[in-house]
């Protein structure tokens, strides 16, 4: 008699992506409450700049677009990037540091495989961007949880840090502008970081995906030199640039670690999809003021996402910036799952609920406000309000 063949444990002991769940869920409402307002996934509420889809067509027509690229990406994309970061952070950085990855969800794939095997540990936010807790289940390197609580702002702490770190520990990963909270980390948090992981001999994994929809120099890492074989700094062209599906991202490390993330995804991918990495290293100058335009848009829309609920019995923003909110909801003893899927039935309001992103968020959903136009936002108040609190 035959057995079954088993899948890895690792695997299966990996949480199920939730967002097709929730999607689901908005897929059943009767439009009741009006058009439904998705405010779920992290997607940009706006197209891509006109003269870039004009220049991702050419691309896409061109012979050498469906051929073989480097490794490590187009230089001419890695060249520009590299340029970008110097000039936003006032340091230097070698463009040959550079690495395009098909996104960023990748690149944190790449950087956890780059330093970590499986039985180590890296730190992880909590509450946690979900894909991130993912790809360490699946590696078997423990996702040990540094809290960010909600009365620091859901901004983590060093000294708590430096507490979790073992002989296991290989690196922290910090996420700023935070998934899911929206939590800003202050650049002086940052710094003190990247002084805990040099002393301690771990690297910091720095994902920036949204630092484009906030003003200002998020730190003084790079400017200093003095983290250069600490720091890994991840970046997402998805959202500033509106391609999510054509999956380009950042990795930037120091040249000893960036020699071996070549072999990483040279194994996962032989080179990044090609189409669009000429156009978006043409955009990085050449959408400068269109970018800024953008990031005023975002800023509109927050305010407008917190004008809405203000006042409105029981609910409260726990915490909120550039494309998300942690929103806690008044129906005390129910969970966050129940709270969505009635909110999506009755009210057609889709959101995620908090135990998506770790345990003891039953009382919070996430919200993608950057999804929605400020007339969309501004609805939610009366919908909130005849759902009840």
């Amino acid at each position: 008699m035959s057995s079954q063949p088993a899948i890895n444990p690792n695997l299966l002991d990996t949480a199920t992506p939730p967002i097709p769940e929730a999607q689901a869920w908005a897929r059943a409402y009767n439009g009741a409450a009006g058009p439904l307002i998705d405010l779920s996934q992290a997607v940009p509420g706006y197209p891509p700049h006109a003269e870039l889809l004009e220049r991702l067509g050419r691309n896409a027509s061109a012979a050498s677009s469906a051929s073989y690229g480097p490794i490590e990406g187009d230089t001419v994309l890695r060249q520009a990037y590299a340029a970008h970061v110097s000039s936003l952070y006032g340091g230097k950085v070698d463009w040959q540091t550079v690495s395009i990855t098909t996104g960023c969800n990748q690149a944190f794939f790449v950087a956890a495989l780059a330093v970590a095997k499986a039985g180590d540990s890296i730190l992880l936010p909590s509450p946690w961007y979900f894909n991130h807790k993912m790809t360490l289940d699946m590696l078997g390197i423990e996702a040990r949880a540094l809290s960010c609580p909600p009365e620091n702002g859901f901004v983590p702490d060093v000294e708590s840090a430096a507490e979790l770190i073992d002989p296991t520990t290989r690196a922290i990963l910090l996420v700023t502008p935070n998934n899911p909270t929206g939590a800003v980390y202050p650049p002086e948090t940052i710094e003190a970081f990247a002084r805990l992981c040099r002393d301690r001999g771990l690297f910091l994994i720095l994902d920036e995906t949204y630092r484009d929809f906030v003003t200002g120099r998020p730190h003084g890492l790079i400017a200093s030199g003095d983290f250069d074989n600490t720091l890994i700094y991840l970046y997402s062209f998805s959202k500033s640039y509106c391609i999510p599906g054509h999956r380009l991202g950042a990795l930037v490390a120091a040249p000893a670690v960036a020699a071996e993330v070549g072999k990483v995804l040279d194994t996962l991918q032989i080179c990044a999809p090609r189409t669009a990495q000429a156009p978006v290293a043409w955009a990085i100058d050449g959408l400068t003021e269109w970018r800024e335009a953008n990031r005023l848009e975002i800023d509109r829309r927050a305010a407008s996402f917190r004008a809405a609920f203000e006042g409105i019995n029981g609910w409260r923003i726990d915490a909120m910036g550039a494309y998300f909110a942690f929103l806690h909801h008044p129906f005390h003893g129910h969970t966050a799952a129940s709270v969505v899927k009635e909110l999506v039935e009755k009210a057609g309001v889709l959101c995620l609920p908090g135990p998506y992103f770790g345990p003891g968020l039953e009382g919070h959903m996430r919200v993608a406000f950057a999804n929605a136009g400020v007339e969309q936002l501004q609805a939610l108040r009366e919908r909130f309000q005849r759902f009840g609190g």
